[in-house]
């Protein structure tokens, strides 16, 4: 990307670690809104993100910008796949939190940068270097080492990982601004969330207004904490590194584990360590990976371009 002032940089860093920072400690958040279920919870993160992304489009008049992607049936297509597959994530990842599984769920984004790579093998029919494979061995050793702890396959961080690339390669494809894009995709949302809200105000189960004001406004923010960090890291964007947003990335999983460990104190047996301690050194391999082949790339093209 164009070099920019140190300043502007420096404000992006800030951005970004404060986008980074707010995900990664929304496990401190969901459990105060129970006695709302996971979908109640879902259902009002979507209705309150809308609505609060829909003032700040007005606000900077890019209302436009969502007409043109409306008025193309292919774009709005892929944008209405991509609002399914993060409404499943933001679901699971409220039951993961919600039920003491919170260090699996750190897991599902750790795992994330190596799921995309494994799609862009399997769909885009990219090809890998060599570390890349030693990566995704790595990975897929870890799921197996943790699949046989747990006793289980790690659904929830699998279902975590593979929705979010999914997501990020739909939205790749769409092409419209972050902000933009959850104004449409909570729209698209938007009527099945209210129609389960006024399900459960009917049979009397639902959470808000029936739970006094501090559970309602505590619903209420969860739609302003999804737009907030998603603000943040649209500004980060524009103005720090893809690297330095690939390393800010897994500041959001680390935040995660720790507050499943030290918080939460969810067990982690010998077994669990070795199993994140082979996902850890699969990240370190393609981060570093990654940051040699693009720096080298780099200096082909200032060679190229010097000849």
């Amino acid at each position: 990307m164009k070099a920019l002032p140190v300043d502007e940089a420096r404000r992006g860093f800030v951005f970004g670690a404060a986008a980074y920072t707010i995900w990664g400690f929304f496990p401190l958040y969901f459990p105060l809104l129970e006695p709302a279920g996971p979908v109640e919870i879902l259902s009002h993160r979507v209705i309150w993100s809308l609505a609060l992304v829909a003032a700040v489009l007005t606000v900077l008049r890019k209302w436009r910008s969502l007409r043109e992607v409306v008025r193309s049936p292919r774009r709005l297509g892929l944008l209405s796949l991509a609002a399914v597959f993060i409404a499943a994530n933001w679901g699971v990842y409220i039951y993961g939190v919600n039920s003491g599984h919170v260090v699996e769920t750190s897991l599902g984004y750790f795992i994330n940068p190596l799921v995309t790579i494994l799609m862009g093998v399997v769909l885009l029919g990219e090809r890998l270097r060599t570390l890349q494979w030693c990566a995704l061995a790595l990975a897929f050793g870890a799921v197996i080492e943790l699949g046989i702890d747990y006793g289980r396959p790690p659904y929830i961080s699998l279902c975590l990982a593979f929705s979010f690339a999914t997501y990020g390669l739909l939205k790749k494809k769409v092409g419209v601004g972050a902000l933009e894009g959850l104004g449409l995709e909570t729209l698209v949302l938007a009527p099945l969330a209210l129609a389960y809200l006024a399900f459960l105000d009917v049979e009397g189960t639902g959470s808000f207004g029936h739970r006094g004001i501090g559970n309602a406004l505590l619903l209420v923010m969860a739609g302003v904490l999804t737009a907030i960090p998603l603000l943040l890291f649209a500004g980060a964007a524009n103005r720090v590194t893809m690297t330095m947003l690939g390393l800010l990335q897994y500041v959001t999983p680390t935040l995660q584990f720790l507050l499943g460990i030290f918080v939460f104190h969810e067990a982690m047996t010998s077994a669990r360590w070795v199993g994140f301690a082979l996902v850890w050194t699969a990240l370190a391999i393609i981060t570093v990976e990654g940051i040699s082949n693009r720096q080298r790339l780099l200096r082909k093209a200032a060679k190229a371009r010097a000849q």
